[in-house]
């Protein structure tokens, strides 16, 4: 990926000094048009390189381009800063009711996230008598 951005960034290079080298003359650059400047007094043109003139058109409508989407894309910005912070306040509560219901309510999920040192953990005795309306197949 370096190769080809070096290979790219040399061709630019290349092309940028061709049209530079092209377009050496001197042109008058006016802020207003012809006799317009009188009014306001002095004068208001430079003289400068054509190639000049371009690259700075260039520059111009690239900086101009780039403050335009960044203003577009300013309501964007400011609802995904609100769904994040709405997503952390969010993960914070859920983080918060896991350690508050960590507690298994379960005997068998009880049993099974027991640490394995040998001990079983104390469960509700059960009754030895099933419970009423139950009644077991008889064996044959």
């Amino acid at each position: 990926m370096r190769f080809l951005r070096l290979i790219f960034v040399v061709l630019l290079a290349v092309i940028l000094i061709a049209v530079a080298l092209a377009n050496r003359e001197t042109v008058t650059l006016s802020a207003f048009p012809a006799n317009f400047g009188q009014f306001l007094g002095g004068r208001w043109a430079v003289d400068l390189p054509l190639f000049l003139v371009i690259f700075l058109a260039f520059a111009l409508g690239m900086i101009a381009g780039l403050v335009w989407e960044w203003l577009r894309e300013s309501q964007i910005r400011r609802e995904a800063k609100a769904q994040a912070s709405r997503a952390a306040k969010l993960e914070s509560e859920v983080g918060h009711l896991r350690s508050r219901h960590a507690a298994p309510k379960d005997e068998v999920l009880a049993i099974l996230d027991s640490p394995r040192t040998g001990q079983q953990p104390t469960l509700p005795a059960a009754s030895a008598e099933p419970a009423a309306g139950t009644t077991l197949p008889a064996r044959t």
